[in-house]
């Protein structure tokens, strides 16, 4: 091939074109351009040089002294004007002196070229005017222009045609089909004539409208139809389907050739290199069975199913293991995998999986026995063959077959304990006692044994059968594991054996614990019985635990709630007598059986256990309370108030005095209300419910001014109380103060700090004032100062905009996670939007976290109300009544309203419901 001649060939090389210099070859210099490096002391070459210059260093200075010398002062270098070519003076320092000379001569210089400048430029304009001023004379003319002159001149035209003038774009048309069909033959050549053409003597063509034979018909049509039959096919390809919407890559899907490969999840060079490498390690270890199965994969992922199973077949002639010959089956089809299978028994006829794997490929189930019972003539002690062989026969059939399955495999629990559930009573204990010969390590059989006397009602041996099996198995050096023992009694509390559970927690419960730890780890494996709904086994662990610690008041309380919330009446006043029995002085307990009594409508039977309890509790406040509630409660108001008068007297405390106000209040004795409270404010002056209560007193007789002296004396005393500052805000609000009310909520921040309740009710008095801009700037410094409060996060969320709801909502649990007022608010969030299922979750996990919470139970009441079915409602309503809620805002409103003091928690929720409006 020719190669073309460079074109800088033979030219000149450019000015300044060093050769080289571009690639970085550039000139250098070595030690043999320049002599060898020598000393000044070193002697010169010349043997006979004079003195001076008989050294390296005399012949350098002379040099030097030439160089300095060298200046030409001939009279060819001197001019009459300018003097010397060079400076005379070179060699002289250059002082300041100089340096002010050049810059005056300088100055000079410049002033004499901008004067020579001006000059140049007149005589360059006089050569070359402007344009403007060759046209200055004509423009001095135009003022001797008339008007009538000047409107004659003629108007500039545009002197482009019309074409260019009124542009016009090229419209296409699409050509119809009729026109391709007319024209497809134009252009072909034909050497012949056809012979009707000159059958009527002329060449018109017989039969007009027909193309010329032999050439196919054009139908633009189907072409249309094709093309987009191909594009669909290939949008299908390459389209993924995503919540019912088609997203195609817009990255070039009609050249995406990942479509045309098999579904697998690697590139065709990927693909190969596997093979090649698998090709090399079946062809240097023939004998190795995952080298075989791995290629048989990689085929079949890719599509050739055919070379997958010719190769796995190769693999069984030259390595059949059984794990190439499973590997076969299932590649093969129906009919053929069975006959693989059977290739197979031949070459492993002690291969249980193999014969497993046939026994799943038979669909007959006398075939699939066929094939077990074969399998057992072969390999007899297989425990996998015996269950699945067991597993097809009918229940007296498999008696006969675990006898002989016993026999074979005397190690297997499994098949004794089956055989032991399908015997008679008699026959079942002589099994189980023969299978604890052959096995005396296994825990399973013993405790077997005892499910099967409580069965028949032998209850008296489950114990002696329990402590024989913990006897037995350490003399066999089995360690008892206390886990496992306990994960067995619960499978027992499961399956019914009440007696064996129990049994076998009394038994194991305190094995492997220290004597300090025993009461904490007790209780842990309570709560997590009850967790994993073994409730007889809780039961079982909180009787031994009382046996251990019988005057320990925490153990019988547990236990007690433990039956109050998953056992009967009957079993909780049991307990709490022997509670009492033994912890006298534990005033929750007597209180607790006084109200079970009570709930049961046992009015006389709880006053006497509250006697038991005065008299083992003398003076107790708690139990002078309770009785009087007992008495008020069921409308007995003259023994009520003969028993606070006696407590008031025996023993005088805040809450007695409260209770007394109280009963007075609600049966509308005011004024023995009233003394009764000014009373108690002598003794009590810094409880703050007593100044809450004379401050309501006088605010529903509508005494403003008496409630507002009420509350501010009670401030003095109690500064710190927020409910006080609270009533005192809302009673200015109420009779128009919003001012006044504004500079009290200011006071009490002032006074407590970072205390949502008071930021709450000062953004809410905002709110309801109409000033939501400024309500929303008080929630922003709320926040600030108290970024942890779920109360401020949860009207914080209903302050905004309804898109920008969900957002608050997530920066509120991520502060708060697990607060009930932020789980409650994201509920409300929830049913606002009508997504009914996340608002009823969310509604349970806030009733979950905070069951005391009573504004919870109201909003889910009034959500089931509204979207729920009658046996939901009855289920919140009971939880709530088990759960007794006793705080919430509106539930407190309700709750703590004199016309209210005798509803229950019932009536007490449909009430707080009814109030609630779904505004948010």
């Amino acid at each position: 091939m020719n190669k073309k001649k460079k074109p800088f060939l033979g030219m000149p090389a450019p000015l300044g074109y060093v050769p080289g210099l571009g690639r970085g070859a550039t000139g250098f210099t070595t030690r043999s351009d320049i002599g060898p490096a020598r000393d000044a002391n070193d002697p010169v070459d010349d043997r006979h040089a004079p003195p001076g210059k008989r050294t390296v260093g005399d012949q350098m200075k002379k040099n030097q002294a030439a160089d300095d010398d060298d200046e030409d002062l001939n009279d060819t270098n001197y001019d009459e004007f300018n003097g010397y070519a060079g400076s005379l003076f070179s060699s002289g320092p250059y002082e300041k002196d100089d340096e002010e000379a050049d810059a005056i001569y300088a100055a000079l210089d410049k002033r004499m070229d901008e004067r020579r400048k001006e000059r140049r430029n007149r005589e360059y304009r006089m050569e070359r005017p402007k344009i403007q001023q060759q046209f200055s004379d004509l423009k001095r003319k135009l003022a001797e222009v008339t008007e009538e002159e000047w409107l004659s001149i003629p108007e500039v035209g545009d002197a482009r045609n019309k074409r260019q003038r009124n542009p016009r774009y090229e419209k296409l048309t699409p050509v119809p089909d009729s026109f391709f069909a007319k024209h497809l033959q134009t252009g072909e050549n034909h050497t012949s004539v056809d012979p009707r053409q000159t059958q009527f003597g002329g060449l018109n063509t017989p039969y007009p409208g027909l193309m010329t034979p032999g050439t196919g018909e054009l139908d633009m049509r189907k072409i249309g139809q094709a093309r987009n039959t191909l594009m669909d096919m290939r949008l299908s390809q390459v389209s993924d389907s995503v919540s019912g919407q088609t997203v195609v890559d817009p990255k070039g899907y009609l050249t995406d050739l990942n479509s045309m490969i098999p579904t697998h999840g690697g590139d065709i060079n990927d693909i190969k290199k596997a093979r090649l490498l698998l090709k090399s390690v079946r062809e240097t270890n023939p004998h190795h069975p995952p080298a075989w199965i791995a290629s048989a994969r990689l085929e079949e992922v890719t599509g050739k199913l055919q070379v997958a199973r010719n190769l796995i077949m190769k693999g069984t002639e030259m390595c059949p293991s059984e794990d190439v010959w499973l590997e076969a089956a299932r590649l093969q089809p129906g009919d053929t995998a069975k006959a693989v299978v059977a290739q197979a028994v031949r070459h492993l006829p002690q291969s249980v999986r193999i014969y497993i794997r046939a026994a799943e490929l038979e669909t007959d189930i006398r075939a699939k026995k066929r094939v077990l019972r074969k399998a057992l003539e072969h390999v007899p002690n297989s425990v996998r063959l015996w269950k699945a062989a067991v597993e097809l026969e009918e229940p007296e059939d498999a008696r006969i077959m675990l006898s002989r399955a016993v026999e074979c495999c005397p190690t297997s629990v499994e098949l004794w304990l089956a055989l032991a559930r399908l015997e008679t009573y008699e026959n079942a204990r002589k099994v189980l006692n023969k299978a604890r010969e052959n096995i005396p390590t296994d825990r399973h059989i013993w405790i077997t044994a005892a499910k099967l006397e409580e069965a028949n009602g032998n209850t008296q041996m489950v114990e002696k059968i329990i402590d024989r099996a913990i006897t037995s198995l350490r003399a066999n050096g089995v360690e008892i594991n206390r886990e496992q023992w306990i994960q067995d009694a619960e499978e027992c509390d499961r399956a019914g054996s009440v007696a064996t559970c129990q049994a076998v927690m009394r038994a194991v419960i305190g094995i492997g614990i220290e004597e300090e730890d025993r009461k904490h780890t007790w209780m842990e494996d309570a709560d997590s019985c009850v967790a994993h709904n073994a409730l007889e086994c809780a039961r079982a662990i909180y009787a031994y635990a009382l046996q251990v610690f019988p005057s320990k008041k925490s153990v019988w309380l547990r236990a007690a709630y433990f039956e109050k919330n998953h056992g009967t009446r009957e079993s909780l006043e049991a307990l709490l007598q022997r509670a009492v029995a033994h912890c006298p002085k534990a005033e929750v307990l007597w209180l607790m059986g006084a109200k079970s009594k009570w709930l049961a409508g046992d009015v006389p039977a709880a006053r006497s256990i509250l006697a038991l309890a005065f008299q083992a509790n003398p003076n107790s406040e708690e139990i002078w309370l309770a009785a009087v509630k007992l008495e008020s409660e069921n409308d007995e108001y003259e023994r009520a108030r003969r028993l606070l008068a006696k407590a008031r007297s025996s023993a005088p405390t805040a809450r007695v005095f409260m209770k007394s106000v109280k009963l007075e209040w609600v049966q509308d004795n005011i004024r023995a209300a009233q003394d009764l409270c000014e009373e108690a404010l002598r003794h009590y002056e810094d409880f703050p419910k007593l100044w809450m209560m004379k401050g309501q007193i006088e605010e529903q007789k509508e005494m403003m001014e008496n409630a507002r002296e009420a509350y501010n004396q009670g401030l003095k005393k109690c500064p710190h109380s927020t409910p006080l500052w609270l009533l005192l805000s809302r009673l200015e609000e109420k009779i128009g103060q919003l001012t006044r009310a504004r500079a009290i909520l200011e006071k009490s921040r002032l006074k407590n700090p970072k205390n949502p309740g008071l930021w709450l009710e000062s953004v809410r008095l905002e709110y309801r004032a109409g000033l939501k801009n400024i309500a929303n700037t008080l929630m922003a410094k709320a926040l600030q100062e108290c970024p942890n409060s779920g109360i401020l996060w949860s009207e914080a969320i209903f302050l905004e905009a309804r898109p920008q709801r969900r957002t608050k909502s997530v920066d509120a649990l991520k502060k708060c996670e697990h607060d009930p007022h932020v789980l409650l608010a994201v509920a409300k969030l929830f049913w606002s939007q009508r997504k009914i299922t996340k608002a009823r979750e969310w509604f349970h996990r806030t009733v979950k976290i905070d069951s005391d919470l009573g504004d919870a139970w109201a909003f889910f009441y009034k959500f089931e109300l509204q979207h729920g079915t009658e046996e939901q409602q009855e289920e919140v309503r009971k939880r709530c009544e088990s759960a007794e809620p006793r705080h919430g805002e509106l539930w407190c409103a309700v709750s703590k309203d004199i016309a209210n003091w005798q509803k229950k928690i019932g009536d007490i929720l449909r009430l707080v419901a009814g109030r609630i409006k779904n505004t948010f």
